[in-house]
């Protein structure tokens, strides 16, 4: 008889998992041997599997590019003559030979070396040239051939080409959307580095603030505010890290603003009554222009009437960095008319009123690096002077309705010049395009004489390759933002307009065109906030408000306020009015001649005039006292003739 084991059942089932014991536990296999992993053989696996598929790779290539060769043979051969391909086929069958040979010897070779190298073997040409360590790191299938590279870089290179010889088609004119900033010239643009909010200057004192991803398609300012009085705004210009903006007035003081209009500083003013302008502590003339350094934060350049360009520091407003000094060959004084920055910011660029361009280095003031006398006509305002992106050309615009492309690499003439750009403000600008083929600039016109234009030159040749007609006002102000890919345009009608492209632009005014316009909410109608207290005593409740059209209706129901006042008497009057007798002083005085208003009798007689009949019908005090009143007695009086009998005898004889 055998023996039970432990769980109850007999020696002959011990070994075998019990099936009750398998169903309470819920799952099969309950009581066998956990299944042991061996981590080392498991990498050895995939390592083997990763040389092995590489091994296919490179086989499958070298098949490939042997018979890309054979068919290079072949056509090679039909050229020559018989007896050369002859022999070509024999090297070629040598070289297949001696090929195969020594793949067999590589594989041979890696067999026996698998446990030292991961990957494949090495081929023949590879095994000549020196090992590199990073493609040995490298698992997995290899680069694509060199040929497939080299065919999708002569794409490239063909579609590279078709952009160089039509930059026209970069241009983002395809939509537009208009901003409404007054009714006189919009004289300053600015937009941040970011391009999400646009800020706009005019003739009109005010700066609007337009925030692209807050606007509706009412395409309405969020801000608006004069931080110069009432000093026209010339320019506007955002820093390099898009939290100050640069504004520049008719004012002798520039100011720099944050992002939601508050001043951060303002320019001192400087002592006109030096001579020197080196020696105060800022201008003392009418502003110009201004722009911010493009690498350092919080440094700008401002120049002005009082012929100098001056350099400030935001944490000092009260004196400038250093001053600039423009002079004419002869060394007198010269008023800069516009001021820029290069891009590197190693160099400031000024246009002076004599027509000439001046360019110092920014760390030397005492000596321009680079002057040209005659850049433009004497006495014209050059409006502005620009660097393009790459920092070797500068543009200038100039009041003689030229535009002009230096290389200031070698600055002794231009390099082109454009004519027949007529322009009005002493603002009008140019600038480049983002990738520095183009350039634009605006044209003036008179009032009802036309449209004016946006023009577009080409960099390479400056022909003039586009033009867009903006509006039946003249164009002051455009910027050709790098990252939105749109250009923003400021007229002398009070107009702000945005050009974009769906496809080729970015963000910008392409946000708020989707949105549609918010109506006005009810509660907006009110006619003055009220509490809600809804859980107060009926006493200090507050009448319910309502809106003003119900309130007008009631109040043309109520008699008293709906009464039209009476207008004023004309002629003698009527109705218990006295008439006018004209609004004149000589009729006024007229009119109160004839009304006596003096009393000249005796007040004591005018108080008797009534005793007869106060004494006949006594009303207020007699009857209180008519009966506890005594008697009236009043004392007889003597005259003259009685009082001299009465004398005694002694008064009569000393008289």
């Amino acid at each position: 008889m055998e023996r039970p084991g432990p769980s109850g059942v007999t020696g002959s089932d011990a070994s075998g998992p019990d099936p009750q014991l398998a169903v309470t536990m819920g799952f099969t296999g309950f009581g066998k041997k956990a299944r042991t992993f061996d981590l080392e053989a498991m990498f050895e696996q995939t390592r083997r599997t990763a040389v092995e598929r590489s091994r296919k790779t490179l086989e499958a290539r070298e098949k490939e590019e042997e018979m890309n060769r054979e068919k290079e043979l072949r056509r090679q051969s039909e050229d020559l003559e018989p007896t050369s391909s002859g022999s070509n086929v024999a090297r070629d069958c040598s070289k297949s030979s001696s090929r195969d040979t020594s793949s067999s010897e590589s594989e041979a070779s890696s067999e026996s070396s698998d446990d030292e190298l991961i990957g494949p073997p090495l081929p023949l040409k590879m095994a000549e040239e020196p090992v590199n360590h990073m493609e040995e790191d490298i698992l997995g299938p290899l680069p694509p051939p060199l040929g497939e590279d080299v065919e999708e870089d002569d794409d490239d290179d063909d579609d590279d080409s078709e952009e160089e010889e039509n930059p026209v088609q970069k241009i983002p004119d395809s939509h537009e959307i208009t901003l409404k900033h007054g009714a006189k010239t919009v004289s300053a643009l600015g937009l941040d580095p970011s391009g999400a909010r646009l800020v706009t200057g005019g003739y009109d004192y005010d700066v609007k603030f337009w925030d692209f991803a807050g606007m509706d398609a009412s395409f309405k300012a969020f801000r608006s505010l004069q931080p110069c009085e009432c000093h026209q705004i010339k320019s506007l210009q955002y820093s390099n890290t898009g939290d100050m903006i640069l504004v520049v007035s008719g004012s002798s003081q520039a100011k720099v603003i944050d992002r939601d209009g508050f001043e951060v500083m303002e320019c001192i003013k400087g002592d006109q009554y030096i001579v020197d302008m080196a020696n105060t502590k800022g201008h003392t003339a009418m502003l110009h222009t201004g722009s911010w350094h493009p690498k350092i934060k919080g440094e700008f350049m401002t120049c002005s009437n009082d012929a100098t360009v001056r350099t400030w520091e935001v944490e000092n407003p009260k004196k400038q960095k250093s001053v600039f000094k423009p002079r004419t060959m002869q060394g007198k004084k010269v008023i800069p008319t516009t001021c820029t920055y290069s891009r590197d910011g190693n160099l400031i660029a000024a246009a002076c009123q004599n027509g000439s361009i001046q360019i110092w280095d920014r760390n030397l003031t005492v000596h321009p690096k680079f002057h040209y006398k005659q850049a433009h006509d004497p006495g014209t305002d050059t409006s502005c002077v620009t660097f393009s992106y790459d920092g070797n050309v500068l543009a200038s615009r100039g009041g003689d309705d030229t535009l002009k492309l230096w290389d200031i690499r070698q600055f002794n003439k231009p390099l082109f010049s454009a004519s027949g750009l007529p322009t009005m403000f002493p603002m009008t600008d140019c600038c480049f395009s983002p990738d520095d083929k183009l350039i634009v600039t605006g044209t003036s016109v008179q009032r009802g004489c036309g449209s004016g234009k946006l023009v577009f030159f080409e960099r390479r040749t400056f022909q003039r390759v586009y033009e867009i007609d903006i509006t039946d006002a003249s164009v002051v102000r455009c910027l050709w933002h790098p990252k939105l890919n749109q250009i923003m345009v400021g007229t002398g009608n009070g107009l702000a307009k945005v050009y974009y492209d769906p496809n080729k632009s970015q963000r910008g005014a392409k946000l708020c065109v989707v949105k549609t316009q918010r109506k006005a909410k009810q509660a907006e109608t009110l006619t003055q906030d009220y509490i809600i207290t809804p859980h107060a005593l009926p006493m200090f409740r507050e009448p319910r408000q309502r809106s003003t059209r119900k309130q007008l209706e009631k109040d043309r129901l109520d008699p008293l306020k709906s009464h039209k006042p009476e207008p004023p008497v004309a002629g003698p009057g009527r109705g218990g009015r006295v008439g006018t007798h004209g609004g004149t002083l000589s009729s006024y005085i007229v009119k109160n001649i004839a009304l006596d208003k003096t009393d000249d009798s005796n007040p004591r007689e005018a108080i008797l005039r009534h005793a007869k009949a106060a004494e006949d019908n006594p009303y207020w005090v007699s009857p209180a006292y008519s009966k506890t009143q005594p008697k009236t007695m009043f004392a007889q009086v003597e005259s003259d003739d009685e009082e001299a009998k009465n004398e005694p005898e002694w008064k009569k004889r000393k008289i």
